[in-house]
């Protein structure tokens, strides 16, 4: 997501724009990538055509049930948020958005639009993907995990890849392809990471909130040389799709974006500090976004 200035400029947006809030407490930025991230997964799914209507509805879809999830998160993380100097003014901490009842049902209202948009949309499997990638970061990595583990974020990255089968399960309802399933693992890998690059810029706002994050539980220089490792597994599950008929421009994107994300890895675990660690959840944002943009275009077309 974002790194300590967000914060700031969270809070500061919010008193002056009731948009910014909005956007903030339902953490469109990742909702979006999810909803792309669908539409990845259906892109690459041979199968008989979707309307663009439908690929746009399927895309909203999953951005509703992410945004769902992300205040969610919120909710119910606030005791956290107000310790942690990333997030601390957060509306719910700050008191501009009162916890409550309300909150609650509007959010899981806004959910269930969600999902059943992507079972009007789509159909009844990519609903239950939908739902899941939702439940996966609403509930099992807020709720159960990321108090109790460090493997919080490993198990959350189900998350992006329930986005990716929604996608696909709107094309192939029945079956599910080799090469969606190859996308899913990509993201699957590619958030442990991209989470641990930031929980060990922000290691000292984890400690104080006793969030059991990697860098906590293993001490910043291991979990540097995590993320490497994590990298570099990420990487090599990238260059499959490749193998299994994805075109030249994803294969040149997975290696670019790849090989630079390796690179600002390396540099992470050879001297890890706040600006290195920054520079690899960044670089897994570029190789993310290129992924997700080449799957778009050059996705094998159905014969």
């Amino acid at each position: 997501m974002a790194h300590g200035d967000e914060a700031t400029m969270t809070y500061g947006a919010a008193r002056a724009s009731p948009v910014r809030l909005f956007f903030d407490l339902f953490k469109l930025r990742i909702g979006l990538v999810i909803g792309f991230t669908a539409v990845a997964g259906l892109a690459i799914t041979p199968g008989p055509a979707v309307g663009g209507w439908r690929i746009l509805a399927l895309a909203l879809a999953v951005t509703l049930a992410s945004a769902a999830a992300g205040a969610f998160n919120q909710y119910v993380e606030r005791d956290l948020d107000a310790v942690m100097s990333r997030t601390r003014k957060r509306a719910f901490v700050t008191g501009r958005l009162v916890a409550g009842p309300a909150w609650l049902a509007a959010i899981t209202l806004i959910g269930a639009a969600g999902v059943l948009l992507a079972a009007l949309v789509a159909n009844t499997t990519a609903a239950v993907y939908t739902f899941l990638g939702a439940f996966t970061y609403g509930v099992v990595y807020t709720v159960w995990l990321k108090r109790r583990t460090w493997w919080n974020i490993v198990i959350g990255g189900l998350a992006g890849s329930f986005a990716v089968l929604a996608g696909a399960a709107a094309v192939t309802p029945d079956t599910l392809g080799p090469l969606p399933l190859a996308l899913a693992v990509v993201l699957f890998l590619w958030t442990p990471p991209h989470f641990w690059s930031l929980a060990i810029a922000f290691r000292d706002d984890y400690a104080a909130a006793r969030v059991p994050m990697l860098p906590v539980v293993v001490g910043i220089p291991r979990a540097a040389r995590a993320v490497l490792a994590g990298a570099v597994l990420m990487v090599a599950a990238s260059l499959v799709p490749a193998l299994l008929g994805m075109g030249l421009v994803y294969l040149a994107a997975a290696a670019g974006g790849g090989a630079y994300l390796i690179v600002k890895a390396a540099a992470l675990a050879r001297a890890p500090d706040r600006q290195t660690a920054l520079a690899a959840f960044h670089a897994s944002l570029i190789q993310l976004t290129l992924l997700l943009v080449a799957a778009i275009a050059d996705a094998p077309r159905d014969a």
